[in-house]
């Protein structure tokens, strides 16, 4: 299979270039291409690279028994077998570093040691719930990885830079696109709703658009998402199955809101919030919350009861269906489940790009779909599936309020762009330009 172009090699590019540096480590759901994309990139930038995966050679863990200093640790290293170590030239790896706290506890010292580069990887499940003695505060850069999102399938599927430079241009300067491109790009993006972004998956369905297979390799993910539940989430796995179980019947309702009654009779807040966070946490949910106020902060009018949740992906949303959804989706039905799939969508986009998501709704009237801080202005983001996209009640009574301090209006929708004197009408692929 060929490689996938990822964006997040530009963010390791500039790490690398930096002349003071600590490590890099990188987190992420399972299956997000961190091991892969992080290969790549040392095998690409560096004369030496050294992988060291914990869960696959758990023996490797005994390299960081006793002392920590730099020198023992990769001595011990060099011991069992890694290698080469030459300075200024080597990039060391440790993959699965959840499952080694000592390494991450060294971690520390081996940066303050200077002689290599490091990049550590690991499910944000382990990462946050390891048991690390010390953790490495001051030596460690963050970065979350996610799945392909739409310009990085578009570039798998040999969409050219020129095209995606004129589909920004019609972004920024709200024009149509032209009507070819456009008709393309929908059927692109049609295919990315039911593939989704797990690198595994895109590749799979690329190297041969069998969606037999396509579909196998999505279970296979969902599966391994519920054994990590049973593996990492101790007291709160029945609950956080649950919760996990239920996130595609609560979309496809009309009020997307998630209602953790439908779960239990007795369920509260209270009783499931630590497994609404392990799944925030792990990293395949996306939590929206509720604001009451067109205005910002949304913190300061933000209500955490009341919230939307989407799945990281939306090729295991539609799996997890387990309907003919795919089929209805190629046919270019994509008001399907009350338009869930294509607010999925969006809502995915949106945090793959660091968003954090809100949604107004104030006593259950009026509900918009997402609010967003763009400078010190609030955009308003309704998405609309089906043909009756302009017709927008909540949005349009909440433009005609002298109380709502609304910037932009954006409607996202399968047709061209448009624009009035209040509203952008924009296709939904552009929300991977947002």
């Amino acid at each position: 299979m060929n490689t996938i172009k990822r964006k997040i090699i530009s963010k390791f590019t500039d790490w690398k270039n930096k002349p003071q540096k600590v490590a890099l480590l990188v987190c992420g759901a399972r299956q997000v291409g961190k091991t892969t994309t992080i290969r790549q990139f040392g095998r690409q930038h560096y004369k030496h690279f050294v992988e060291i995966n914990f869960e696959q050679t758990p023996e490797a863990k005994q390299a960081f028994d006793g002392n920590r200093d730099a020198d023992s640790i990769i001595n011990r290293l060099s011991v069992m077998g890694y290698g080469p170590f030459v300075e200024k030239q080597t990039l060391i790896f440790f993959d699965e570093i959840q499952s080694c706290p000592n390494a991450r506890t060294a971690i520390k010292f081996l940066v303050e040691d200077g002689r290599f580069d490091y990049i550590e990887s690991g499910s944000l499940l382990g990462i946050n719930y390891a048991d690390v003695s010390s953790y490495p505060v001051g030596f460690e850069q963050q970065i979350k990885m996610f799945p392909l999102d739409f310009e990085e399938w578009l570039w798998a599927n040999g969409v050219s830079e020129k095209v995606l430079d004129a589909v920004r241009k019609s972004y920024t300067s709200e024009t149509p696109v032209d009507d070819f491109l456009h008709e393309q790009l929908m059927k692109h993006y049609r295919a990315f709703l039911i593939v989704g972004g797990m690198p595994k998956v895109a590749a799979t369905y690329l190297a041969n658009p069998d969606f037999a297979e396509t579909l196998n390799q999505q279970k296979i993910i969902i599966d391994s998402y519920r054994l990590d539940i049973a593996k990492y989430a101790a007291s709160q796995k029945t609950k956080a199955k649950l919760f996990f179980d239920a996130i595609p019947s609560q979309l496809a309702k009309e009020k997307k809101r998630f209602v953790l009654s439908d779960l239990e009779k007795t369920a509260s807040m209270q009783k499931y919030e630590d497994a609404a966070q392990w799944l925030s946490d792990a990293g395949v949910a996306i939590f929206s919350f509720n604001t009451h106020a067109l205005e910002l902060p949304f913190e300061q009018y933000e209500n955490r009861n009341l919230f939307k949740v989407y799945m990281l992906d939306t090729g295991l949303l539609c799996n997890m269906w387990g309907t003919d959804v795919q089929w209805q989706v190629l046919q270019g039905n994509l008001d399907i489940n009350e338009g869930a799939l294509t607010e999925n969508f969006v809502a995915a986009e949106l945090t793959k790009h660091g968003r954090q998501l809100h949604y107004y709704d104030l006593k259950s009237r009026n509900e918009l779909d997402f609010l967003l801080q763009e400078g010190n202005r609030l955009s308003v983001l309704e998405v609309k599936s089906g043909k009756d996209y302009k017709r927008h009640t909540s949005l349009t009574k909440a433009l005609a309020s002298p109380l709502a301090k609304i910037g932009r209006s954006v409607v996202l929708n399968k047709f061209n762009v448009e624009k009035t004197d209040q509203i952008t009408y924009l296709p939904l692929y552009m929300a991977a330009f947002m």
